[in-house]
């Protein structure tokens, strides 16, 4: 809701830290529901936890680490955006319309962009640890 007066969105009732253990709650509820309802987030989070524990022995640094575990974590974040705007356009409608499958196509497609981003990082990785470009202790 807007306040006319002075156009300011009215407070929803909870600040501090009472909304963030609500906004918590939500957050632990939607990531229940990705993986009652979602077979391509539980596919995902099973090879996050296959690809984590291979990040730490690939890695030689703490940025290649970084490199890695970020790509990893922003396929699950993309699934469950993709996830939430399938069940919403869902929601709407049944009915197949040109723009709820656009949308839904191109919410897929962020997330096949972020599995081929983990694809590249850990390429990346392995090529840098088992077949450098240049020999060690050169420079």
């Amino acid at each position: 809701m807007i306040d006319e007066q002075d156009q300011k969105p009215q407070q929803k009732g909870n600040t501090g830290f009472l909304r963030v253990v609500k906004a918590a709650g939500y957050s632990t509820q939607g990531l229940k529901a990705a993986w009652q309802h979602e077979s391509a987030f539980r596919q995902e989070l099973s090879s996050g936890i296959v690809l984590v524990p291979l990040a730490y022995w690939l890695a030689e640094t703490w940025m290649q680490l970084l490199f890695m575990m970020a790509a990893c974590m922003l396929v699950l974040i993309t699934e469950l955006l993709n996830s939430a705007i399938e069940t919403v356009v869902d929601r709407i409608s049944v009915e197949q319309h040109t723009l709820a499958g656009r949308a839904k196509d191109i919410a897929s497609a962020a997330v096949a962009l972020a599995i081929v981003l983990v694809v590249i990082s850990y390429v990346s990785v392995a090529l840098e640890r088992f077949a450098p470009l240049s020999p060690a202790g050169s420079p």
